[in-house]
This record gives structure tokens, C-alpha cells and sequence, in this order.
């Protein structure tokens, strides 16, 4: 098994993202407004089960 270095990982993100470069499914706006309403639903969720009773 070999160990992952931090040159290994730089290339290997490296690899990764010019593969899926231009792909038509992957709209950084989409995943953007995805994960800042996964956040906003979670910090909603958790003001409401955190209150003083």
C-alpha cells in the first residue's frame, strides 16, 4: 500500500479535475446554492431544537 503524500494528493486533484472539466452536470452555481442551502436547513434546524426551554 503506498502512502499519500502532499505531492501525491496535489496531483492526483490535479488529475481529477481536468477529467471532469467542462462537464454539462457539474454547474458550480448549482453546487454553490446547494450547499449554502444544505447550511442555511441545518443552522435553521439546529436554532430550533437549541432553545432554552
Amino acid at each position: 500500500m503506498t502512502q499519500l503524500t502532499a505531492s501525491n494528493a496535489v496531483s492526483l486533484v490535479h488529475t481529477l479535475a481536468e477529467e471532469s472539466h467542462g462537464h454539462s452536470s457539474l454547474n458550480p452555481y448549482a453546487i454553490g446554492g446547494g450547499a449554502l442551502a444544505a447550511l442555511l436547513l441545518l443552522l435553521w434546524i439546529t436554532t430550533r431544537l437549541n432553545r432554552d426551554r
